[in-house]
């Protein structure tokens, strides 16, 4: 009897340790559950934190404009400044280079001193030429027709620099006529030409709404439509939608909102405008979730390029707070 009972006591001891190695088993396993849970949430949290944007950042070389004319910054620069701050695209601007072209009247050997030492610096950077912003080169919308074709000749020569640098577009100017009905036929007939000749090239000629009648932004669609060439398009500019100018400011302006949805139909490249921003880091005049939701919605995956042109803060300053804006704004857009 007592022999059964050792036994039975041993049974009932040894049942008891293996429901309590159990119970221990089991929490151990939820605990190690819930931490494997826990990590999982916090990866997919970091990889929706590292989401791309629907766009790709370049810099807009009149950015840093007051560098170059005011501080003697190298314009060759340009490349190391953008990858710097975090671009991966370059915008060139014609009239930031005087030592090599300007001064040299733009000559054969000045050009291709410019694009020798620009594709150098883009590739000792790892950066991608996008497009060069063309001044100074004459007006495409003039009324007299052998003056507009002088002028559509001189951008002949930057079509071909853009082709050696590997961009996708010129970005011209539509300066001319102030008479509606004229402007319009002189830039149709302006950018007919210069995109004839682009076309054997890869060259898109944009447009960018850059005041006077360019900016307005249903009638500049309306040349695009008329053109109705594939290599010629616009360049939305989120601000520059003054048509009429004065000292005191602007007398007349496009809707903005209304303009660049107008323009995004033809649109090859954007331009991010800004110039003053509030203690919450939006710019002060441009609702930048709203016409980020209007390219978006036009389907538009290129490059949006980051123009600062304000004053209050530094020019490094103001490129990094637009593209700071422009990547917050591009989480809210649907």
């Amino acid at each position: 009897m007592n022999f059964i009972k050792m036994k039975l006591k041993n049974v009932f001891k040894t049942g008891i340790l293996l429901a309590l190695a159990l119970v221990v088993t089991t929490l151990f396993s939820c605990k190690e559950t819930k931490k494997e849970k826990t990590e999982e949430v916090k990866a997919t949290e970091l990889k929706a934190d590292a989401t791309e944007p629907f766009f790709k950042l370049s810099l807009a070389q009149w950015s840093i404009n007051k560098m170059i004319r005011n501080d003697s910054v190298d314009p060759y620069s340009f490349a190391e400044k953008a990858k710097k701050w975090g671009f991966t695209g370059l915008e060139y601007v014609s009239q930031l280079y005087p030592a090599d072209l300007e001064n040299n009247e733009y000559s054969a050997e000045a050009i291709s001193t410019f694009v020798e030492k620009s594709n150098a610096e883009a590739k000792k950077h790892g950066m991608q030429n996008v497009l060069i912003m063309i001044d100074r080169q004459g007006n495409l919308a003039v009324s007299d027709a052998a003056e507009r074709k002088a002028a559509v000749e001189r951008h002949f020569k930057w079509v071909d620099a853009a082709a050696a640098m590997g961009c996708h577009s010129i970005r011209v100017n539509l300066a001319g006529s102030d008479i509606p009905e004229e402007w319009m036929a002189n830039s149709i007939d302006g950018l007919t030409q210069l995109a004839t000749y682009a076309k054997d090239k890869n060259i898109n000629i944009i447009v960018e709404n850059h005041g006077g009648l360019s900016s307005n932004g249903a009638m500049l669609a309306e040349v695009m439509t008329k053109v109705n060439m594939d290599n010629c398009g616009t360049l939305p500019d989120f601000g520059n939608f003054c048509i009429k100018r004065s000292p005191t400011g602007c007398d007349e302006a496009y809707d903005k909102y209304k303009g660049v949805k107008e323009l995004m139909v033809h649109a090859k490249a954007v331009s991010a405008k800004s110039h003053d921003f509030d203690e919450a880091g939006n710019e002060t005049e441009i609702d930048y979730t709203r016409i980020l939701q209007t390219v978006k919605d036009a389907g538009y995956t290129g490059f949006i390029g980051v123009e600062y042109e304000g004053n209050i803060l530094s020019e490094e300053e103001g490129i990094i707070a637009t593209r700071d804006l422009l990547l917050s704004a591009a989480k809210k857009v649907n």
